[in-house]
């Protein structure tokens, strides 16, 4: 029997699950749906599925460095309880090294790509969700490339709550290279240098400074020259070269790397949930609910 789109279309409505897995699904029943959604069923891909409306906010960042390539990769659970967990944290392990290994260039691309053990990165991950009972979500990854005369900084912090890769141009120094991570993992710089910083983001910071200075009452005449001292402020609280290293505070990150003979040239820092907006639960309301019914 031919499967049409349509088919997998209303399966993937009845169970949440896959594109690709609710095809495989309607092909192994013949197209008879309420067996596909068994099937589903008894593969842990429909029970995954319907915890998909849950916020996965915990979870691990990791970093795999293999020779002159690296990938940073952020792994969510439901619960810090769960990211302690062995399975998931193997699973955030073989999800490293399959990134690293096969290059997606996206998310997406990478959960309907093949592992070793012939299931999609969707469905092993369903795998896993089944057997921890819990959302679980490869949310985002980066790779990374460097030279033979650069060095790699790898740091993770709280067992993988922060992780930063950072890669150090011109020196080989992996040691400073991480001390540059940690700072990083610390402060939470927004870019390397000054130059990174747009045109328009500078000047929206120059006229709130501007507004600030006016509103403190600053006559005219000096507002100007206010403004720059502290839009130089603004500088340090955004691009790590221009932070106080935060092992020596008497130099700035920027000066430090030069005294290995390199500089900055990247830095992704990841730090667990960031952005993901969590859900408040009302307990007390929860207990109500649950008494009403």
């Amino acid at each position: 029997m031919a499967i049409t789109a349509q088919m997998v279309k209303e399966l993937r409505e009845k169970t949440g699950a896959g594109m690709l897995d609710c095809k495989n699904a309607l092909t192994e029943t013949e197209g008879d749906m309420e067996k596909a959604i068994d099937y589903l069923r008894e593969k842990g891909i429909a029970k995954a599925a319907k915890k998909g409306d849950r916020i996965a906010a915990e979870g691990l960042s990791s970093i795999k460095v293999e020779g002159n390539e690296a990938v940073i990769l952020e792994v969510n659970s439901e619960t810090d309880f769960v990211a302690k967990n062995e399975g998931f944290q193997t699973l955030v392990r073989e999800l490293g090294d399959f990134l690293l290994a096969n290059k997606p260039a996206t998310v997406e691309e990478a959960t309907g790509q093949t592992m070793e053990n012939g299931a999609t990165v969707e469905a092993h991950i369903n795998a896993a969700i089944a057997k921890i009972g819990e959302k679980l979500t490869l949310r985002r990854f980066q790779i990374v490339t460097k030279g033979d005369n650069d060095a790699f900084g790898a740091y993770l912090h709280m067992g993988g709550r922060i992780g930063v890769l950072s890669v150090l141009e011109g020196t080989t120094d992996e040691d400073a290279a991480k001390d540059v991570s940690m700072h990083i993992a610390a402060l939470n710089p927004k870019y390397v240098s000054r130059d990174e910083v747009s045109q328009e983001e500078v000047e929206r910071e120059r006229q709130v400074l501007t507004q600030q200075a006016l509103n403190e009452g600053k006559p005219e005449n000096i507002v100007a020259k206010m403004v720059e001292g502290r839009l130089s402020k603004y500088f340090e609280d955004v691009c790590v070269n221009d932070q106080a290293f935060v092992k020596n505070p008497d130099q700035k990150v920027g000066q430090f790397v030069a005294s290995k003979g390199g500089k900055v040239r990247e830095f992704i820092r990841f730090e667990v949930g960031e952005g993901i907006e969590k859900r408040e639960d009302n307990f007390a309301e929860e207990v109500m609910n649950q008494v009403k019914k």
